[in-house]
């Protein structure tokens, strides 16, 4: 948990940016975007490439892999995946593909058993992705080596109950990827929350063009006027940019109103609050970006991860989760996200918010690809969008990108976490301040 000096000063951050004028002194113009970073054919191959297949994956809860022998299905990222709860209690990912003909190993959702076995052959592996058994071992050569044949692995880490993989071999390991994130999200229970709700829901828009609704608060005043604008207070939101892309939002409340009355209707007294979460998430909207397709605030009553998995150039699975400590039998599981409707195909659709954030997705997809729209530009308090695009294109490989589609790395190391210049500006200004009125 931050101590009170750190909140203090996310506190007078918060007030600073609240009082400026103009963008702080020093930060960099953001050039105008290309617009065809959501149109091109080309920009989508590099992003599933290098950045689907190098970062780390948001896969999956341990509660729906709970018990050893237990697996799951996530195909999320195109490629087939199944995630095993071994009988050593080890959790592993395999790509879902039998070593004998690509037939899948496992067909169902989800299940358990203490062998998974390939429904065309019958080729039979441990739970640790091993051999072990096939029919018809005469016919193969003597020197047929099993040991060969086992299931292909991919990178499987846990950060508390939630599980992420990765397809890279090289890839660094999650605690390194998450970097400060690690220490910030201590507070916020991951190895005791359980998850309470997870859906998907597909919408016609590029992946980015889905994200990027939830990376500013910008909008807020316009489009959630009756909601996320009770508890947001966009004048006084500060933005951190960390590395590897990542990036928190801080914002409190508008003045003179509390959070807790605000979002007191979210939180029945069944559901169980995450007593070790501080006051910044208590009293603020503390958002984050892990990089490259996770935007979520964290609070002391939910771990609300919102991912954007590209299924096209111009269409996205949105998938919307709630995490939460814990909940009463008798009080429905806490679910941020969805409510109740007969009529969508899963039974749920998605909340007042994220509908008002998703309502343009297809029409700005649709300008984007016509010829009037060729660039966006975009405003200090969009910043975390342009570092993230300039995440993208690093992680890409800048001589990768054509040079129409690039962004310029304007974002300079001296704005990336532990680095900023704006304590130092707030400070200057407080000075002249008490100076004047002297």
């Amino acid at each position: 948990m931050m101590d009170a000096k750190e909140v203090a000063h996310w506190k007078a951050m918060m007030e600073w940016e609240g009082q400026r004028s103009a963008p702080p002194e020093g930060f960099p113009a953001l050039p105008d975007m290309p617009a065809a970073r959501y149109t091109s054919p080309e920009y989508y191959a590099l992003e599933q490439a290098h950045v689907f297949r190098k970062s780390w994956l948001f896969a999956g809860h341990m509660d729906e892999i709970p018990e050893p022998g237990c697996f799951m299905r996530w195909d999320n990222a195109g490629e087939p995946v199944v995630i095993v709860h071994g009988l050593d209690g080890v959790v592993r990912a395999f790509y879902n593909i039998c070593r004998h003909r690509g037939a899948p190993v496992v067909t169902e959702e989800r299940g358990k058993a203490p062998r998974l076995v390939c429904a065309y052959h019958h080729w039979t592996y441990k739970t640790d992705g091993t051999l072990v058994g096939l029919p018809e071992r005469r016919d193969f050569p003597p020197d047929f080596d099993l040991s060969c044949r086992s299931l292909i692995p991919l990178r499987c880490e846990r950060f508390g109950k939630v599980i992420f993989v990765n397809f890279d071999d090289q890839a660094m390991p999650l605690i390194d990827w998450l970097g400060p994130l690690a220490r910030e999200w201590e507070e916020f229970a991951f190895d005791r929350i359980r998850l309470a709700a997870r859906y998907s829901f597909d919408l016609k828009c590029n992946w980015k063009v889905a994200m990027e609704a939830n990376m500013e608060v910008y909008h807020v005043p316009y489009i959630h006027p009756s909601t996320v604008a009770e508890f947001v207070d966009p004048r006084r939101n500060h933005n951190t940019f960390y590395p590897n892309g990542h990036a928190r939002m801080l914002a409190p409340t508008p003045q003179g109103t509390s959070r807790e009355h605000a979002r007191g209707i979210d939180s029945p007294p069944g559901w169980h609050q995450i007593e070790s979460v501080g006051e910044l998430g208590r009293s603020c909207t503390q958002s984050y970006t892990l990089f490259p397709n996770w935007v979520s605030p964290l609070s002391n009553f939910f771990v609300p991860p919102l991912l954007f998995w590209p299924t096209s150039l111009t269409t996205t699975r949105f998938e919307v989760v709630t995490m939460a400590l814990d909940w009463d039998a008798d009080s429905p599981p806490p679910d941020l996200w969805t409510v109740p409707d007969p009529d969508a195909p899963n039974g749920r659709r998605l909340s007042q918010v994220l509908l008002e954030d998703t309502q343009f997705g297809e029409a700005i997809q649709q300008a984007m690809q016509g010829a009037a729209f060729r660039s966006v530009p975009l405003s200090y308090q969009e910043a975390r969008i342009y570092a993230f695009h300039q995440a993208l294109d690093a992680m890409i490989g800048i001589a990768n990108v054509p040079r129409e589609l690039r962004v310029a790395p304007v974002i300079g190391p001296e704005w990336i976490w532990p680095n900023d210049p704006r304590p130092a500006l707030r400070d200057a200004a407080a000075a002249a301040a008490r100076e004047a009125a002297e």
